[in-house]
């Protein structure tokens, strides 16, 4: 199966009829678990359905939105199925995520503020917010991509008049807050200071570094996170909790013009006062608050949206503070939260009145709070990050309030974040310190167990039951002994399917749901690495390249070599030593060796042309914009030991495809494309 035929079923699945062959209904288990939940939640609460809808001014004639590549970039027609409201019982998906789902579905322009505040809503992952200053637009936070951000402003244009964007304000370092900047600005006004850029301090170096070492990996597991291949469907992909997904156009990146560096900050632009409140160590490692005191309105960036949001991501990031998280929030609530009149941000909606935002500050000051400290409580009380996740619970008072439930994140992967990023993964159970590799140890496992019948049997009898923890306990050892056994693949993956039915998480939903498809299916062929984009280039520091060299080198193909490379780029002034060592490759940066083997001098702006793969460092060199002085041969052996990665290994047992494509054809600085940060 290749990726166009997966992706081509998105739009023709139904919730009449669940889009893969081997797909089942929810098992009576799920029906009885997602009946109870509508019992005890508190669906009486209707709020945040008014909030979501107020102010509306309109929505587009068009529910997609066309890539400038000729493919879908956005696509909020194919959710349709959602809008039969609380109508349609979907027991297949989780009552409280359907309820998210249906909110996520406002999409057009709204007012936040008469007058001065707009905006919108449902035309990628995140918000574009909308600041009427005196003579133009002040745009907060501008998307994932270029096509879909052009797209918010031309609405916003026609329904409230042309103006210019005279400002652009970055929130935080992740992708779906800055990605859309070439489809509202031109970057020749940027450079001219016509437009301004405004963004937290440190916020190119975490928009790159942080998807660049592992981006591969990153992309890959994102598969799982977001459901990548998965339609959508009621037995598929519904939500992604802080929006419906995430746009699929041309990502570009503008240097900011203005960092706020100061812990709180106050500027004035266009008329319009605003004072920055930085939030560093929160959902982002570089981000940002602001406060428009004369408005009485508060932007909480992507600290307070509709959830509790992940404390780790599924697709791998840094483990992030909940304490830290906590306790910015409670300095905002005494900064601004105390006079505010609307708290907006850039995912779900506003709330309006300030008892209704001190009680939504506090809930989620209070959710992240006590999942830092209720953790470490049960953490200095002996229980471990493998245990922790079936012990940590919300308090009852926490529990029913909307503002607290993770959708984004899930207090199964976030109470283990807690402990991981304090105690690290070892459980201090030496038998765990130095664990066989699954596939070692499967078989033994197997083997004890009286072989592959009998774990089918007692798989089969514990999903009739519903145990289906327990299920994946013993199949997945199954699958991992025998890769090929497809049954025993088709049983686990009937399980995978009733757990994500029942979660609240849409990124542990999909993971589970699309664990199913790839055990089923296999991962589609024709999934390759992403070039990269000359706009994401531009943002990379040359050590952070050279640092992924490193990552990138095959240790075993090195042993032996040794050599030292002096590198020089004298546009930007720029010098490093490259040492080749103990299968190792080091660079330092601002020195240069007396003795090198081989000097290497390029412009930073040629070396930017090759990692974007428009030309080749044998190329330059032949028109004489590389020079080389030393042993040429060195430049060879490094190019030798280096790999390029592809995001279609194999994550589950036997559901590889096809063998990985391997070329030749890369140069040894080309890059590909950083896994995207979009959605935190």
């Amino acid at each position: 199966m290749s990726i166009q035929e997966v992706t081509g079923k998105g739009h023709e699945a139904t919730d009449h009829q669940h889009f893969d062959p081997k797909g089942k209904p929810p098992s009576s288990f799920t029906i009885q678990f997602q009946s109870g939940l509508r019992k005890n939640l508190p669906f009486e609460d209707e709020r945040d359905f008014a909030e979501a809808q107020k102010g509306f001014i309109a929505a587009p004639a068009y529910q997609q939105i066309m890539a400038e590549a000729g493919h879908v970039a956005w696509d909020m027609g194919c959710y349709e199925f959602l809008l039969r409201g609380f109508d349609s019982v979907f027991d297949t998906i989780h009552p409280s995520l359907q309820r998210q789902a249906i909110l996520n579905m406002a999409y057009g322009l709204y007012e936040v503020v008469p007058d001065k505040i707009y905006q919108v809503r449902g035309f990628d992952l995140a918000n574009m917010t909308i600041i009427k200053g005196e003579t133009g637009w002040i745009l907060f936070d501008v998307l994932t991509c270029k096509e879909t951000a052009r797209a918010a402003l031309e609405l916003v244009n026609q329904q409230l008049g042309q103006r210019p964007v005279h400002a652009v304000v970055y929130s935080h370092s992740h992708a779906d807050h800055f990605g859309g900047i070439l489809g509202v600005v031109d970057e020749k006004d940027v450079k001219s200071g016509k437009v301004q850029i405004l963004a937290p301090v440190e916020f190119m170096k975490h928009a790159i570094s942080e998807n660049v070492y592992t981006g591969t990996a990153m992309n890959r597991r994102a598969y799982f996170q977001y459901g990548l291949l998965l339609p959508r469907s009621p037995f598929g992909h519904v939500d992604q909790s802080i929006g419906k997904n995430i746009a699929a156009g041309k990502v570009g990146l503008i240097e900011p013009t203005r960092y706020i560096k100061n812990d709180i900050e106050e500027l004035e632009i266009d008329g319009v006062r605003m004072v920055f409140q930085n939030t560093p160590g929160t959902e982002a490692p570089a981000e940002m608050n602001t406060y428009f005191p004369d408005w009485k309105a508060f932007w909480a960036a992507e600290n307070i949206c509709g959830t509790i949001h992940n404390i780790y991501t599924l697709r791998g990031a840094l483990v992030r503070d909940a304490l830290e998280w906590s306790k910015k929030i409670s300095e905002a609530l005494y900064l601004f939260g105390q006079e505010a009149e609307v708290m907006f941000a850039s995912h779900s909606w506003p709330r309006w009145g300030n008892d209704r935002i001190q009680e939504v500050m506090r809930v989620q000051r209070d959710t992240y709070g006590h999942l830092h400290n209720e953790v470490l409580h049960q953490a200095n009380q002996g229980v471990t990050i493998n245990q922790i996740h079936n012990v940590y619970k919300l308090p009852a008072s926490l529990q029913q309030q909307w503002a607290a439930r993770s959708y984004h994140g899930s207090e199964e992967h976030n109470s283990r974040a807690v402990i991981n990023r304090y105690l690290g993964y070892w459980d201090a159970n030496p038998a765990t310190l130095i664990p066989l590799s699954p596939s070692d140890s499967a078989p033994l496992y197997v083997e004890m167990m009286g072989g592959a019948d009998r774990i089918m049997a007692k798989g089969k009898e514990l999903y009739e039951k519903g145990e289906y923890l327990s299920a994946t306990e013993i199949l997945n050892k199954l699958i991992y002994a025998e890769p090929h056994n497809q049954p025993a693949k088709d049983l686990l993956a009937d399980v995978y399917e009733q757990i994500g039915y029942q979660k609240e998480s849409p990124s542990v939903r999909n993971s589970f749901l699309a664990a199913a498809f790839e055990l089923r299916n296999g991962f589609p062929s024709g999934v390759t690495a992403q070039p990269v984009n000359p706009d994401t280039v531009r943002a990379m520091s040359t050590d952070l390249l050279l640092d992924f060299l490193g990552i990138r080198l095959d240790s075993s193909k090195a042993q032996g070599m040794q050599f030292t490379i002096n590198l020089s780029t004298p546009d930007n002034g720029e010098q490093f030593i490259i040492e080749m060592s103990n299968s190792t490759l080091t660079n330092i940066k601002g020195f240069q060796s007396p003795d090198p083997d081989l000097a290497i001098t390029i412009h930073r702006s040629d070396l930017e042309l090759i990692m974007s793969g428009l030309v080749t460092f044998p190329e330059l060199v032949q028109q004489g914009k590389v020079t080389l002085e030393g042993d040429a041969g060195i430049f060879d052996q490094l190019q030798s030991v280096l790999v390029q990665f592809s995001p279609d290994f194999e994550i589950l047992p036997g559901t590889k495809t096809a063998a990985a494509a391997v070329s030749s054809e890369h140069d040894a600085f080309e890059q590909v494309e950083p896994a995207s940060s979009a959605g935190g």
